[in-house]
């Protein structure tokens, strides 16, 4: 049975929060949430199984510190009391390239990707969280796509917290009488976003007179809703320039700049182009708009041993294996 929740006023915005993702998203009410033992997390939970049918919880154990396992247990434990129908600890090798950072993530991506059985996951991912995303991509200079943060749902992946602050999953979880688990990554400043968090935002919270936290956050929230207009338009550009294989050069170029760009990279990624980079578009609008008789431009991808090379061929853009170039 799930714990009764307080009626303070943590309490009270938290289930506000789940109960309109729930409506907009997930209207069976049957869940799953990524459980860290966190207080983002705890409190997620806690209000996941007051407002949703049935939530199950998935808990990962990157292996990282000594204690892990036992963290992990303890979370699981925690989830049961709070009234999860289940709560699942997943063992995880966090290795690969990008360290330590992005090894992690994408180590705990996929074991909930695994785990969850069909079902939306939900994550802790707050306000806060928001706003430091935000400053991230305008630091990666990619465009309005960068700046737009996190969406309240990409399917799997929803995250009904985007407009809860920070302080407030730490009151329910003291409303509670829960003791989250303060992660010591989480306040280390090796990690980029862990300055963010503890230097640059309460730096601009000073200096420009506070609310700014909340102020990137809509940012990026009206940045995804024009986003999804231009989308709509670069999916129509598309189908009038393309047939698929190439895209109609006349077309494109005629197509204001917003609209062709996205209409470029939904084709190049179609085509199964990797890892592009605002370089990399900018390149490739040039073939389109400054064509000067330049060459192709690599863009990531293709077969092993080979390189993915868009080119611009008899008034035509074309993606191609760089050894069939002539």
């Amino acid at each position: 049975m799930a714990a009764r929740l307080p009626e303070t006023a943590a309490a009270l915005e938290l289930r506000h929060a789940v109960r309109d993702w729930l409506s907009r998203y997930a209207p069976t009410g049957v869940v799953a949430v990524a459980l860290s033992g966190g207080a983002d997390s705890l409190a997620l939970t806690a209000a996941a199984v007051t407002e949703a049918a049935v939530v199950d919880a998935l808990i990962v154990d990157h292996g990282l510190q000594d204690g892990s396992a036992a963290v992990a247990a303890a979370a699981a434990a925690a989830a049961r009391a709070l009234g999860c129908r289940s709560a699942r600890v997943l063992t995880v090798t966090v290795t690969g390239a990008g360290g330590l950072e992005a090894a992690a993530r994408r180590a705990r991506y996929t074991a909930l990707d695994e785990a969850r059985a069909g079902l939306p996951v939900l994550l802790g991912h707050t306000l806060d969280d928001q706003a430091e995303t935000v400053l991230l991509g305008l630091a990666r200079g990619s465009g309005p796509r960068s700046v737009q943060g996190m969406a309240p749902f990409a399917a799997p992946w929803g995250r009904p917290l985007l407009g809860v602050r920070r302080e407030t999953t730490r009151l329910l979880c003291a409303d509670l009488g829960l003791r989250p688990y303060d992660d010591p990554h989480n306040s280390s400043p090796e990690f980029t976003r862990v300055r963010l968090r503890t230097e640059v935002l309460p730096l601009l919270e000073e200096v420009l007179g506070g609310g700014v936290a909340a102020a990137l956050a809509r940012t990026a929230e009206q940045l995804r809703a024009d986003g999804v207009v231009l989308d709509e338009l670069a999916g129509k550009l598309l189908r009038t320039a393309g047939d698929g294989a190439t895209l109609k050069i006349e077309m494109l170029a005629t197509a204001p700049m917003a609209v062709r760009r996205r209409a470029v990279r939904a084709w190049l990624l179609g085509g199964g182009a990797k890892a592009l980079t605002d370089k990399h578009l900018r390149a490739v609008d040039a073939l389109i708009t400054d064509w000067h008789g330049q060459g192709g431009v690599a863009v990531g991808g293709g077969a092993a041993g080979t390189r993915l090379v868009a080119a611009r061929e008899h008034g035509r853009l074309t993606l191609m294996q760089d050894n069939d170039l002539r």
